[in-house]
């Protein structure tokens, strides 16, 4: 990454993650983790309040702002916005409980009034998020049931991203990534050890973090998505596929740092 050797703290990215529940610590810390690991200047954490001490241990960086309660409300709404209006980016749904009817429309109700990049991840993909995103400048990390629940077929993704001026990143062994002119990347490699829980919040946040460091969304997805394949790669001679998520993210600086997108 290239920034200007007089920038000040702040210039060079602020990104938030939204996410968690009361069962669900580790997804939106994962994002946050990963997203500090792209070498953003500040991460802000909004998750629920009994989570907030192991939000605080997780990094001495991290800006932490509970929710009032142990899961996402409407009454968070207000704060997370305006929060959200001095951000670069923010990642949202890691964490948050699918089968809370509240938090999802709270999730909705922030999608369609952030004034930021987002990137969407988990609870944050339904039927209706296409049109609350559209024209906002998104990225959408879906796997196959994701993808299902927001009611888009596999082979549909290059027109629904381009019908939305997003971009859609479909998660697998192969990554596809929808542009917003509808073209269709592929990216290969990596291997079965990416099945562990969290590598997917992390691609999230890393993507994130490149948007907030003025990357435009559809290259931030195609850098991320090979980065963390690449880490897949790296990490399998010594660890097979018993590798973390935080082994991932551990790699993200080295593997952003030698990246070469041509």
């Amino acid at each position: 990454m290239q920034r200007e050797p007089d920038s000040h703290k702040g210039e060079n990215g602020k990104v938030a993650v939204i996410g968690g529940s009361k069962f669900m610590h580790g997804a939106p810390l994962f994002s946050a983790l990963a997203a500090e690991a792209s070498g953003v200047d500040l991460v802000f954490v909004c998750l629920p309040s009994c989570h907030a001490q192991v939000a605080k241990n997780a990094s001495l960086n991290f800006q932490v702002h509970p929710f009032h309660g142990d899961d996402l409300t409407h009454g968070d709404t207000a704060a997370i916005l305006e929060l959200l209006a001095t951000m670069d980016c923010a990642v949202l749904g890691p964490g948050i409980a699918h089968s809370d009817e509240q938090a999802i429309r709270s999730l909705k109700d922030i999608i369609a009034e952030a004034p930021c990049a987002l990137v969407l991840d988990a609870a944050a993909l339904q039927p209706e998020t296409l049109s609350l995103v559209k024209g906002k400048p998104a990225v959408l990390t879906p796997h196959l049931a994701e993808l299902e629940r927001m009611e888009v077929a596999p082979d549909d993704i290059g027109t629904c991203a381009e019908e939305a001026g997003v971009t859609i990143f479909l998660k697998g062994p192969t990554d596809y990534i929808a542009l917003p002119d509808g073209e269709v990347e592929e990216i290969t490699g990596g291997n079965a050890g990416l099945t562990v829980g969290g590598t997917g919040d992390a691609l999230a946040g890393l993507i994130a973090g490149l948007i907030a460091q003025k990357v435009p969304p559809p290259d931030a997805a195609l850098a991320a998505g090979t980065i963390i394949k690449r880490a897949a790669t790296v990490l399998y001679p010594e660890e097979g596929y018993a590798f973390t998520a935080q082994d991932v993210i551990l790699q993200i600086p080295h593997q952003l740092h030698t990246y070469d997108p041509d």
